[in-house]
C-alpha cells in the first residue's frame, strides 16, 4: 500500500515539477525507470494481492486490486507520456484500495 502511494506521488510530482519548473525532466521522466520501477511494483503488487487474497478469502479487494493491476499493464503498455502516467496513477490507486479493503473489510458493508 506505502508502495502504490509513493508511485501516485512520484507520478503527480514528477509531472508538476518537470512542467512547471522544467527541473529534472531527464531523470524523473525517463521512460527506463518508469518501465523497471512499473513493472516491479507490478509484481510486488500481484504477490501481495495473492497472498491475501489466499488468507482473507474475500473477493472484493482481490477485484478491486485486480484491476489496478490491469491499468498498471496498461502503462507499461503504452508509450511514455500522459497516457502511462494516467494509467499507472489509475492502477496503483485501485491497488492500495484494495489493500485497505483487505485491511479494514468492514468499509464494505456501511
Amino acid at each position: 500500500m506505502i508502495l502504490s502511494c509513493l508511485c501516485a506521488v512520484h507520478c503527480v510530482l514528477g509531472l508538476v515539477i518537470v512542467a512547471g519548473l522544467g527541473l529534472g525532466s531527464t531523470f524523473l521522466l525517463d521512460p527506463s525507470i518508469h518501465r523497471y520501477g512499473l513493472a516491479a511494483a507490478t509484481l510486488i503488487a500481484g504477490v501481495a494481492i495473492g497472498v491475501g487474497a489466499i488468507q482473507h478469502r474475500r473477493p472484493a479487494p482481490f477485484v478491486v486490486a485486480m484491476m489496478g493491476l490491469s491499468f498498471m499493464g496498461g502503462g507499461l503498455a503504452v508509450e511514455h507520456g500522459i497516457e502511462e502516467a494516467v494509467l499507472t496513477i489509475i492502477g496503483v490507486t485501485l491497488v492500495a484500495a484494495g489493500h485497505v479493503l483487505n485491511i479494514r473489510p468492514n468499509l464494505l458493508r456501511r
